[in-house]
């Protein structure tokens, strides 16, 4: 269960990263509020998830699905570049995500 709000944090990550985007400096109303929205829901997710997965782990996790979603995403949205390398290191990340999900033991909850 920790694991899937650790990718639920994850998903508002990207939600909130790419709607600053959004926000002109936080100063439109309705991206602004659901960035920051976003941020809080993903913050509330984190806290919950490494109540059982250790806080290094969690932490590389959920910075690593926001930074591959939001590289994705501004790829897609915001013709940021797209090549090889960049690529390449979006599945490094991955492989990465991948690693500390199967080699991470959980901890007992206090």
């Amino acid at each position: 269960m920790a694991w899937i709000l650790l990718f639920i944090a994850g998903i508002f990550e990207i939600g909130w990263a790419v709607g600053l985007k959004y926000t002109e400096g936080l100063t439109k109303l309705y991206p602004s509020i659901f960035t920051i929205a976003a941020m809080l829901l993903s913050f509330y997710f984190l806290a919950a998830a490494v109540k059982t997965i250790p806080i290094g782990t969690g932490y590389a996790v959920w910075t690593g699905i926001g930074a591959v979603g939001t590289t994705i995403l501004g790829i897609l949205l915001f013709d940021e570049p797209k090549n090889i390398m960049r690529i390449l290191c979006i599945f490094l990340i991955i492989i990465g995500i991948i690693g500390l999900k199967i080699f991470s033991t959980q901890v007992e909850t206090v």
